[in-house]
């Protein structure tokens, strides 16, 4: 799993929103490893990312795209972690661009992040 192909930069602190059991464990790690810190939750400090795992019906996806810039450093990118096509929990690539623009956000790339997995990195738009 290469964190750095899907853009976690090293020295950089992700905060995590959205953990269940489902998530991938390995792709965690590599981001951890990556970004030379452990992933965080609640945080009372700015972050530099942001990881969201998302599934269909949990919840309204803008409602959680705004949550997620609440600690988010300016310049500072969401990637949020779908399952794949055919998984259980799958969300649609219209309803991501829908609710992307709603939050603030920027659709900028999507890809493979592990076997179940997609990643989109959402940027926020320059103030």
């Amino acid at each position: 799993m290469d964190a750095g192909r899907l853009g976690f930069a090293p020295d950089t602190v992700i905060q995590e929103l959205g953990w269940d059991e489902d998530v991938d464990e390995e792709l965690r790690q590599a981001i951890e490893s990556q970004c030379g810190n452990e992933l965080v939750g609640d945080v009372s400090d700015v972050v530099d990312g942001v990881i969201l795992w998302w599934r269909d019906g949990d919840g309204d996806l803008v409602d959680a795209l705004v949550d997620s810039l609440q600690d988010l450093a300016d310049g500072g990118s969401v990637w949020l972690i779908t399952p794949k096509v055919g998984r259980p929990g799958y969300v649609s690539g219209a309803d991501v661009a829908e609710a992307a623009p709603i939050a603030g956000l920027s659709t900028t790339t999507t890809s493979s992040a592990s076997a179940e997995w997609s990643a989109t990195k959402l940027s926020t738009h320059k103030r």
